[in-house]
């Protein structure tokens, strides 16, 4: 049974130091049985970071989109009854109580749930953060800007974050998608959302921005693995990586800029 002290440890030997800025993604299962659960490796976790340190997760939630790849498995062979009842009763995305999706995982929702937390506006791709540096990392989140220059995964990159990627791929990195905008950008497509409104009830937000996509990921992972000085060690039971953001952003843009997606 981990606990709180042992997971602490863990972080510090991985590389984890007071006053960094950690966008963590990951598997909290990985992690195995943790005294407390979640809470306790998110308190683990603050108490590496201490309180100089910032943390920050991804937060997304493509249930509140019709034009996500979630929406688009939901409502496979719908008949139009269904499909507009399935609409009506969709909730809105409000940064202030909507949890993050069960696709990204348990240990982003423990991050919003800590008391202080803030949230970018983002309806699909949010970001939430707690520490001193959390309002510079979640405000400004443009419709436009998923994953981009007006986006969390930016401010990640300005104040030279780090991403610890527990129990997953190397490749599973949310941040590694600031590259595909500085060198080879995607195509726009549009987008559409349902959002809370200032006064309270539902309404559509459609916009335009580039149409992210992960699969070409995988094919990464031996790019930042030779650019990057990655530290691997053990959080509990899972295996680790602690990834320099700006560092693997940089060698993957240059990357892509001679090779393509």
């Amino acid at each position: 049974m981990h606990t709180r002290e042992s997971l602490t440890r863990d972080l510090r030997a991985l590389g984890v130091g007071a006053g960094d800025v950690l966008l963590v993604q990951g598997s909290l299962k990985a992690v195995g049985a943790v005294e407390g659960g979640g809470r306790t490796v998110v308190q683990a976790l603050r108490a590496a970071l201490g309180d100089a340190g910032t943390l920050v997760a991804y937060a997304a939630t493509p249930e509140n989109s019709v034009t996500s790849r979630v929406d688009r498995r939901r409502t496979e062979g719908m008949s139009d009854a269904e499909l507009a009842a399935y609409r009506e009763a969709m909730e809105p995305f409000d940064p202030l109580t909507t949890p993050v999706s069960p696709s990204v995982g348990r240990l982003a929702e423990e991050v919003r749930l800590l008391p202080g937390a803030l949230r970018s506006a983002h309806p699909h791709t949010s970001f939430t953060a707690f520490g001193p540096a959390a309002r510079f990392v979640t405000e400004g989140h443009a419709l436009e800007s998923h994953l981009g220059e007006d986006s969390p995964t930016a401010r990640l990159y300005d104040l030279r974050g780090r991403a610890l990627l527990i129990g997953v791929d190397l490749w599973v990195c949310t941040a590694y998608h600031l590259a595909d905008y500085r060198a080879v950008p995607p195509p726009d497509r549009p987008y559409r959302a349902l959002v809370r409104g200032a006064d309270g009830g539902k309404e559509w937000v459609t916009f335009e921005a580039p149409d992210i996509d992960d699969r070409h990921f995988p094919g990464l992972v031996p790019v930042v693995a030779r650019g990057c000085a990655v530290l691997n060690g053990p959080f509990g039971d899972a295996s680790c990586h602690l990834v320099p953001i700006a560092d693997a952003v940089d060698v993957i843009a240059k990357w892509l800029v001679k090779n393509g997606r």
